[in-house]
């Protein structure tokens, strides 16, 4: 970017324009994503009772699902078994909101004083309209651990404020919604934290991150997400965002990454094979299994075969393999 402040231009109107304030995400994500059929999200309560319906999108989360895990991917999209929120996820939620609501104010009025005092409010908004996430410290009732918890949410709010001046950023957009259909048929869609735009029209797309910052040999795998965003924006608009920009809050670094045509589209064709993939497991019914050190934080692990468990029976139609002759 030509500089850290953004310009009165706008990528809205790229999709649904702002969103709200997030939702908790399920098994170590930081946000979920919707979770209504098709939209290739994890159910929330009562996921279980909707009918079945195979996927129709892909979004960064459930891409990194599918490489993580095929029948991590099946169990959250095509089961939607209910997960568990966990401290550092709804943490992470929590933060989103308070970074997001933080540009209503003028500029002036952005201060790491004014960002904590939102948390609070934030928290009680988070608690009603996910009710679940009281279940984190419902065996806490002299409220210390709840306390501790608000207290590193204040620590990596405070954090952000070493990390980029908010005094001088007005975003573009916050929690955009972003969706493209590629001309395969295949739909993509996701949230993007923060839009700049620079005056000279350069787009920067921010994603904040409340965990530490991947280790240099895993940088790729975290820039996955990014290219992807810059994919669909680069497909609605034609235009190729200028950075990629991840802030990691928990350990203070600031990992930027600029784009160039040939990354967008060696990303779409990956993307592309991945889709084929869930496709052929979609209609076979075939989701392996793929034990990682992961596998200690998955909430399914009572209905997977590596751990002596069952799937629950296949709710979609399946398609009998075919068979030649030799």
């Amino acid at each position: 970017m030509a500089g850290p402040e953004a310009g009165p231009a706008s990528v809205a109107g790229t999709s649904g324009g702002r969103g709200g304030a997030g939702t908790v995400a399920c098994g170590g994500g930081e946000r979920g994503e919707s979770g209504a059929p098709g939209s290739g999200g994890p159910a929330g309560d009562g996921g279980a009772e909707r009918s079945a319906l195979p996927p129709t999108s892909l979004s960064p989360s459930r891409a990194s699902d599918f490489m993580q895990c095929p029948l991590l991917y099946r169990f959250r999209v095509i089961d939607r078994l209910p997960e568990k929120p966990s401290e550092a996820a709804t943490r992470g939620t929590l933060v989103h909101a308070v970074l997001e609501r933080l540009f209503d104010a003028p500029a002036g009025e952005r201060t790491a004083p004014r960002a904590k005092a939102l948390i609070p409010g934030q928290w009680d908004r988070l608690r009603e309209s996910r009710p679940e996430v009281t279940e984190l410290f419902a065996d806490d009732p002299d409220g210390q651990r709840l306390a501790g918890w608000l207290a590193e949410a204040e620590r990596l709010v405070e954090r952000w404020f070493t990390l980029e001046d908010p005094t001088r950023l007005e975003p573009a957009e916050r929690e955009l919604f972003v969706e493209a259909e590629l001309e395969s048929g295949l739909r993509l869609r996701g949230i993007i934290d923060r839009v700049d735009v620079a005056p000279t029209g350069e787009v920067r797309i921010v994603d904040y991150k409340t965990g530490k910052a991947p280790r240099p040999e895993y940088a790729e795998g975290a820039l996955f997400q990014m290219k992807f965003y810059a994919l669909v924006v680069w497909r609605l608009k034609r235009v190729i965002p200028r950075r990629l920009q991840l802030v990691y809050l928990g350990s203070g670094d600031v990992l930027t990454y600029d784009p160039v045509l040939a990354d967008l589209e060696r990303v779409e064709r990956k993307l592309h094979a991945l889709w084929e993939a869930i496709r052929q497991a979609t209609e076979s019914g075939d989701w392996r299994p793929r034990p990682t050190k992961l596998c200690g934080w998955c909430d399914h692990r009572a209905h997977c075969p590596e751990f002596g468990g069952t799937p629950p029976p296949y709710p979609l139609p399946v398609r009998a393999a075919e068979s030649g002759t030799v």
